[in-house]
């Protein structure tokens, strides 16, 4: 997830520069030049997350310490129990029978989204009941006393989907919990939905790994679709009339009418989906759905697949003679490949699978970068601006050195750190340095640490870890960060 790569500082809206074609899916945020290994990937990939979450939709929330998942008369449910509060999910499953392991796909509402449950016999079918987590709306009225707003009361500017996108995340630590009970199989998860499903399936891939095939189903706006590009072809989707429940109101008020200011576009929030495997379908016999702008940010997106050499990982289909969310047969005959090939394990040919009747000059738009290949033989690159250039798994007793300082990390085989930053690294035992390329432990002070920082210290003893980078971890109180003192 990229989580141990220091997040880029990100101007305001007003200082962002304005780039009027598509932004260089491989370029650092901070433009010190361009990834070069796919170890660089996963950091860069990290980057669009955070630029997406701070000008789009508002920071996910981290994974919650505290789930309990049971599986009972043919329901999962799922207890989340964080910040101080609870959110409880259920999803009324289908199973196979046997002994599995069966792969897993998560429709937006339904077992399998708008696409046909026979595609997927054999599957474990799991609905994503979405206002569980954020009620739907149409009007663009968000309801801040849905469950996640209520569990997450400093998160209700945010957009549905980030809140949607946790929820997928949550239903998946349901499944692992729950996964010898059913048969799961776990590495073959899919996700799918269509129209404003679609765009949910979309981010719930692009921010969640361990998604294997995500399959958005007629998006449009505000999903696959570029905002730059969807500002260039007529009435369909855009910043200024999109609906803001879906989106923080902040993405209108900063960049309506200012697209090129934003520092990312929705080509690389697909490209957050890489390495994994992506297909997508569109219906341009609906205007608004604006399939020009989408298949402009596929082939776009497709640059980072084919960067890496796996570009049979990627698909479209963009033809119409269907109705909205009603798959045309040759849509059904390709997205069925990727299943086969990604979900159930075929051996099945999934290269150059893209079918269009939407044109449009892509090639204007990513002219200045098209065509750039990344080194798929090493691992971490020397000159990587966010990242130490040895591996960032976690350390293992075949890591270990000989311990000299007494401290927590000793009992595990590995020095403290002279240093109480940059955290590369946090689990269960604590935080983690590096120094002279080896893991070291380090010590958690009492004294507030982030006043030198202008911030002062949670006063909770235990508080909510909503944010991590080099200087350590953050909570919000009293509407404004605070350093924590001390991990629980």
């Amino acid at each position: 997830m990229g989580e141990s790569c220091k997040t880029p500082p990100l101007p305001s809206p007003s200082q962002c520069p304005n780039v009027a074609k598509l932004p260089d899916p491989f370029e650092w945020s901070n433009g010190s030049g361009r990834v070069k290994t796919l170890a660089d990937w996963e950091c860069r990939r990290n980057e669009i997350k955070a630029e997406i979450e701070n000008y789009e939709l508002g920071k996910k929330p981290a994974p919650p310490k505290n789930i309990k998942a049971t599986y009972s008369g043919g329901t999962l449910t799922v207890v989340v129990n964080d910040n101080n509060g609870s959110l409880t999910l259920t999803s009324k499953i289908s199973v196979p029978s046997g002994s599995g392991p069966f792969p897993i796909i998560i429709g937006m509402n339904s077992n399998t989204g708008s696409l046909s449950a026979s595609q997927f016999t054999g599957f474990i079918q799991v609905p994503f009941n979405h206002d569980q987590c954020a009620q739907y709306s149409m009007n663009g009225q968000k309801n801040t006393n849905a469950p996640f707003y209520k569990l997450y009361p400093n998160l209700r500017q945010a957009g549905d989907y980030i809140a949607w996108s946790w929820g997928i995340s949550r239903l998946i630590d349901g499944l692992e919990q729950v996964k010898d009970q059913i048969h799961a199989d776990m590495n073959h998860i899919g996700v799918t939905g269509c129209s404003y499903a679609g765009k949910m399936a979309l981010f719930g891939g692009a921010f969640d790994e361990r998604v294997a095939l995500t399959i958005p189903q007629e998006s449009g706006g505000g999903g696959i679709n570029s905002w730059r590009v969807s500002d260039t072809i007529g009435n369909v989707e855009k910043i200024d009339n999109t609906n803001y429940s879906w989106f923080m109101q902040a993405l209108k008020n900063n960049f309506n009418g200012k697209a090129g200011r934003l520092p990312y576009d929705h080509h690389e929030l697909i490209a957050m989906v890489a390495p994994r495997a992506f297909f997508t379908m569109g219906n341009p016999d609906y205007e608004w759905l604006g399939d020009k702008s989408g298949y402009t940010s596929a082939m776009a997106a497709l640059e980072v697949w084919k960067a890496m050499g796996i570009e049979d990982r990627f698909g479209f289909n963009f033809v119409g003679g269907h109705m909205h969310c009603s798959a045309a047969s040759s849509q059904v005959n390709d997205v069925n490949k990727f299943i086969d090939r990604f979900l159930r394990g075929k051996n099945t040919n999934t290269s150059k699978v893209l079918s269009s009747t939407v044109s449009n000059d892509y090639n204007s738009w990513i002219a200045s970068w098209k065509g750039y290949k990344i080194d798929t033989s090493v691992g971490i690159s020397s000159n990587n601006p966010t990242t130490n250039p040895i591996t960032t798994t976690k350390p293992s007793s075949s890591q270990q050195t000989q311990s000299s300082n007494s401290c927590w990390s000793e009992k595990l085989g590995y020095r403290c750190c002279k240093s109480s930053y940059p955290v590369y690294y946090t689990d269960a035992d604590g935080q983690w340095g590096i120094e002279n390329g080896e893991w070291c432990g380090i010590i958690q002070s009492s004294s507030c640490w982030s006043s030198k920082l202008g911030y002062k210290c949670c006063n909770s003893k235990c508080p909510f870890e909503v944010y991590i980078d080099e200087y350590g971890s953050w909570s919000v109180e009293n509407n404004d960060w605070c350093g924590i003192k001390k991990l629980c």
